[in-house]
């Protein structure tokens, strides 16, 4: 009564077909997860090639049109220039000047609109950073090494310069006793 059971000839080889369709099954699903990986990597690779192409065309528009607002707004020195133009035949000396200095002052509105300030250093000690010394001379009035003159006003935008102030730096007064 000791029947041992064995296996048919199905169940025998049921295993052996099991673990042959597994790796098959496995090799299958590592290829189809390779392709979709290799699907979204493409995917990326073109995204990125866009934003690249994009960000360069931004720049480019950026460096093209960076200027545009500020043109825009010196249109309207340019139409006073060109109206005082015209009136210079028929006005006089003192309406003429008058013309010119609402002109001047609606100019340096517009750089200031835009970051761009005046270096006026009059009375200031010199600073090589910001000045360009023309020359020196004498003056009374005005310490010694300090602007004594300004002969073109600098300028910078938003801090940065653009132009130095060319400047007459005041020198020391000579001596009066001739022993020079």
């Amino acid at each position: 009564m000791t029947a041992e059971r064995k296996p048919s000839d199905a169940e025998a080889e049921a295993p052996e077909t099991s673990e042959a369709q597994a790796p098959e099954s496995a090799l299958a699903e590592a290829q189809a997860k390779a392709d979709e990986n290799w699907n979204l990597y493409l995917r990326a690779a073109a995204e990125l090639d866009n934003v690249r192409k994009r960000a360069a065309r931004d720049v480019e528009n950026a460096h093209k049109f960076a200027l545009e607002s500020f043109g825009r707004e010196l249109l309207a020195v340019v139409d006073s220039l060109e109206m005082g133009l015209a009136a210079a035949d028929k006005a006089d000396a003192e309406a003429l000047r008058e013309g010119s200095e609402a002109t001047c002052k609606l100019l340096k509105t517009t750089l200031e609109r835009f970051g761009i300030s005046e270096v006026d250093p009059e009375g200031e000690p010199f600073d090589p950073e910001l000045h360009e010394a023309m020359s020196m001379m004498p003056s009374p009035n005005t310490e010694p090494g300090s602007v004594a003159q300004v002969i073109q006003k600098g300028y910078a935008l938003n801090g940065r310069l653009l132009r130095p102030a060319r400047v007459i730096v005041a020198a020391e007064a000579p001596s009066g006793d001739g022993n020079g």
